[in-house]
């Protein structure tokens, strides 16, 4: 706390219907002058959970505490850190997602079969990829579906876990692809991931046009 009070922490305690009728309300500015609105914390969580399944406690509960310390516009970088936490537990204290090894090949071309599904979504529901709510790169075709992929980064985690590849060829790269048929839990149902990715993409859109944050449907951690 700065003694002079030249500085003080701006922001409010908001409930996740306000904050949807908030952005409604502002939808048609965002629209025009390419903004958006910056979210956090909602991966770390996942990740934790994927974490507790793998037997890292530790590294689960400093995960949600990372989650508890984020600030307005994440600006301690609590989800850098928690990135950070979460590859070296489950890849190894010399991992680093810069290396080019077959584990980060994995981990892109899985991230980037979720994206292209979840992107098809998008156009198919009549929206455009480009303008999203926390990414806004203007040199990002995908920034929307940028946003709705973070909670399937963690399947994608979950496979390169149990592949562990030594290397990166065509059989990697196919089993990458099975897992988009591969089953999920939805509201009770199971779902093939791609059908999923269909309905939880429209439940994101009918959410906003409705200003109904239960019309979201997301997918059970519990596979």
């Amino acid at each position: 706390v700065c003694p002079l009070h030249l500085r003080r922490i701006a922001g409010q305690v908001m409930t996740s219907q306000e904050l949807a009728d908030l952005i409604l309300e502002n939808s048609d500015y965002y629209a025009k002058y390419g903004g958006g609105v910056t979210f956090s914390g909602g991966e770390p969580l996942l990740q934790a959970e994927f974490l507790l399944e793998r037997g890292k406690n530790t590294e689960a509960a400093l995960l949600r505490d990372y989650v508890q310390q984020i600030q307005w516009n994440d600006a301690t970088n609590r989800e850098g850190h928690a990135a950070k936490v979460y590859f070296n537990a489950l890849f190894g204290m010399d991992f680093s997602r810069s290396q080019d090894c077959p584990i980060n090949a994995a981990l892109n071309y899985g991230y980037s079969l979720m994206l292209s599904a979840i992107n098809r979504e998008i156009v198919m529901n009549g929206y455009i990829t480009q303008l999203g709510l926390f990414h806004d790169n203007m040199f990002n075709q995908f920034n929307l579906g940028s946003d709705l992929m973070e909670s399937y980064r963690v399947l994608v985690d979950r496979k390169v876990c149990e592949m562990r590849p030594i290397e990166f060829e065509h059989e990697q790269k196919m089993k990458l692809v099975a897992l988009l048929n591969e089953e999920i839990i939805m509201e009770g149902k199971h779902f093939v991931i791609l059908n999923a990715i269909k309905q939880y993409v429209k439940s994101v859109f009918d959410a906003l046009n409705e200003s109904d944050i239960a019309q979201l449907s997301f997918y059970s951690y519990e596979l």
